[in-house]
């Protein structure tokens, strides 16, 4: 079997997938399009991105500290520009590495959030594996398959901080 240096199509494709995951979450809660989010329950029309998840749906140790969380407008804007910046970074792959960390950083604190102890395992639950996935799409430099992170990776940015690549 052939070894692969550089990542394939299905890596840049993946890497994109986890962007739209995150950016259509943003445009969702930002604009209430009906699908996860209602359109009174929008953050344009003033609700909080994170009260519902962080009054209701949190459990586990961690339930009340996150619950604290709720309608907090700094917690709200630290969400909303997180889930903006690693749509944005990894769709477009450009500084997919600071993306990565920012996305591994979110799904961390989904899991502690509310996910520690899931129902149907002991530990594992789909936060873990998207972490371990986004780990290996970083080890594999995906943002160069199907995106901007070759043109980017010779910016003198990119090339002298080898974290925004």
């Amino acid at each position: 079997m052939e070894q692969v240096n550089k990542p394939s199509w299905v890596f840049g494709l993946l890497r994109i997938a986890f962007g739209w995951m995150f950016l259509w979450a943003f445009i969702d809660k930002l604009w209430g399009l009906g699908f996860a989010t209602a359109g009174n329950r929008s953050w344009l029309s003033g609700a909080s991105p994170t009260s519902g998840y962080l009054s209701y749906g949190t459990k586990g140790p961690l339930a009340e500290m996150f619950a604290a969380m709720a309608n907090t407008p700094m917690v709200d804007w630290l969400f909303m520009l997180g889930l903006l910046f690693v749509g944005l970074t990894l769709v477009l792959g450009i500084m997919t590495h600071l993306g990565i960390i920012a996305a591994i950083s979110m799904l961390a604190l989904f899991y502690l959030a509310g996910s520690i102890w899931p129902q149907n395992n002991p530990f594992l639950d789909e936060h873990i594996i998207y972490i371990i996935t986004l780990i290996g799409l970083w080890k594999l430099n995906a943002g160069d398959v199907w995106g901007l992170g070759s043109w980017w990776s010779r910016t003198q940015l990119a090339s002298t901080h080898k974290l925004f690549r």
